[in-house]
């Protein structure tokens, strides 16, 4: 696996495993999840790595350097989907992290310090609603609590571990020790637009929006669609509509993304005027201030609305997470690697959340995004081109090398 063809044929290979003949499906601690290890472990052997799957289930290889015992730098990305998912959405990362140690056992070359790559399990939270559970426990953030977490058949998060051969008790063996990591290296499609407008390869992440997501319930009257007079309505789906165009310009001018992306009527009847109305909220900027600060001048307006319309809101904050800035001398590394000599490398936050936003709990991050057709991503239409996947590993195998004669900054 030594150029972008090869790496895409293995995206195939791997989008091959799923639970579902119709779409692409693969969950953590799952059948597919097994069998994807089991071929990503495959390779990473082929590429001269010593293998092994962690207490959590991610699956490791690692590649000695001169010094064995020098902090080693870990390479990696996911290898779960989400439902209906496309073939490079995390694979890719995986894949090219395994690229860029083939090149080297290909070339008989060792680095002063290891080489580790990492395939998490579950980055996207599809199967038990909580995401981030590989990289999570290897930051050393396990919470007790997701034991009792359950899926959509009942299986609890602990049930599932012991079918899938793990050890709940053994868990905290996944967490790593600072002292022996130089860095967490993520390459990743960008799922967004921005490269491809800009028509560039390339970009170098600066950091990870953090993200705030809410359930609203917005309460008025239910009432005659025929018989009640317009001043005497507490229409609650007038007043969520009114608030979402709120959100919409509050956050457009304060340089942030905010998404309603659920919408539910109650009673949901075509003469009724709705009486309720559950919806959510996500909101994310690369600066938590601002995202904050947003959110409060969201959350007055709603009020407002609801002052003037008789209605009464209710919110419920389901996920909180902080913005991740990237390293600055990862991310340095990974600039000259993609700069020639008329274009610097273009920089870009990341609005999606990654595992990159655990691993920063345990080593600095930096990511790299591949530009994606269209930006689109989560879907099967998702699409890379070939020759920016060679780029994307060049530009790997040059900021690893690079990297490898830089001492790991202290904190």
């Amino acid at each position: 696996m030594h150029d972008g063809a090869a790496i895409m044929a293995a995206c195939e290979a791997l989008a091959e495993i799923s639970a579902d003949d119709e779409r692409l499906v693969r969950c953590y601690l799952t059948a597919e999840h097994a069998r994807a290890n089991a071929l990503v472990a495959q390779w990473m052997q082929a590429a001269g790595m010593r293998t092994w799957q962690d207490s959590v289930g991610s699956q490791w290889g690692r590649y000695e350097g001169r010094d064995p015992d020098a902090p080693a730098l870990v390479l990696g990305s996911h290898l779960d989907t989400v439902i209906d998912a496309g073939r490079f959405d995390g694979m890719l990362g995986v894949l090219l992290g395994i690229a860029t140690v083939a090149r080297l056992h290909a070339a008989g070359e060792r680095l002063n310090r290891p080489i580790e790559v990492v395939a998490f399990g579950d980055e996207e939270g599809t199967r038990f609603g909580t995401a981030l559970f590989g990289s999570r426990a290897m930051a050393g953030h396990w919470d007790e609590r997701w034991w009792q977490l359950a899926d959509s058949d009942g299986i609890t998060l602990e049930q599932a571990f012991r079918e899938f051969g793990l050890d709940p008790a053994r868990v905290h063996e996944a967490a790593r020790d600072p002292a022996t990591l130089a860095g967490y290296l993520e390459v990743h499609i960008e799922q967004g637009p921005v490269l491809e407008a800009e028509r560039r390869p390339l970009g170098v992440v600066t950091g990870i929006a953090g993200a705030r997501r809410f359930d609203i319930t917005l309460q008025g009257q239910a009432g005659h669609a025929g018989t009640t007079p317009f001043e005497l309505r507490r229409d609650a789906l007038a007043g969520a509509a009114e608030a979402i165009l709120a959100i919409e310009t509050l956050a457009r001018a304060a340089g942030v993304v905010a998404t309603v992306g659920q919408l539910e009527t109650r009673p949901g009847a075509v003469n009724v005027i709705p009486g309720a109305v559950h919806m959510s909220l996500d909101i994310r900027a690369e600066h938590d201030e601002d995202r904050d600060r947003t959110l409060e001048a969201i959350r007055n307006t709603c009020d407002s609305i609801g002052e003037t319309r008789g209605l009464a809101w209710q919110w419920q904050e389901t996920h909180a997470a902080p913005a991740v800035a990237c390293s600055e001398h990862l991310t340095e590394a990974l600039a000259e690697a993609i700069a020639t000599a008329d274009e610097p490398a273009i920089r870009l936050p990341s609005g999606a959340g990654h595992d990159g936003m655990a691993v920063a709990g345990v080593t600095g991050i930096g990511m790299l995004f591949v530009r994606c057709r269209g930006g689109v991503s989560h879907h099967p239409d998702e699409s890379v081109q070939v020759g920016d996947v060679d780029a994307a590993l060049d530009a790997l195998s040059d900021a690893v090398r690079r990297l490898d004669s830089t001492p790991v900054p202290t904190a």
